[in-house]
């Protein structure tokens, strides 16, 4: 018998809008995958690669990166440098042919916990369809 794949994932939330977010949906009781680990940053443009490609290497077969939505960011332009970074990114991941859709970058606000229970489950499934990770078996982990 085989065992359902179920990801890894890693979620750094901006702890202004995402995980305020984060923290509705869970208050209202929304059905949530239980698959993100959540990493409160005060910023999304807190989030440089490096935290992002040690997730992947550490063993992670997903990371979600969430901010405010663009001009409501309490450090007024720190979502805008993380959209700048997160492009970055995925063109560094592109050339290691790694596989960029296993980084998201979302916008949620406090007042959107539906959205955020809907891109999270959306996230997991996502991963789980494209299995685990090929750095999985080269990690610390």
């Amino acid at each position: 018998m085989t065992q359902e794949f179920k990801p890894n994932l890693v979620g750094y939330l901006c702890n202004w809008c995402s995980y305020a977010g984060a923290d509705l949906a869970g208050a209202t009781k929304l059905e949530i995958k239980p698959t993100l680990s959540v990493v409160r940053v005060m910023c999304s443009s807190r989030v440089n690669s490096n935290l992002v490609l040690t997730a992947l290497a550490w063993g992670a077969d997903g990371v979600l990166i969430a901010g405010c939505h663009p001009g409501d960011c309490h450090y007024e332009q720190g979502n805008y440098y993380a959209r700048r970074r997160f492009a970055l990114l995925k063109k560094i991941l592109e050339s290691l042919d790694l596989e960029a859709d296993r980084i998201q970058l979302s916008w949620i606000s406090a007042a959107e916990g539906k959205r955020y229970a809907d891109i999270v489950n959306d996230f997991a499934e996502k991963i789980s369809r494209r299995g685990p990770s090929p750095l999985r078996n080269h990690s610390k982990i």
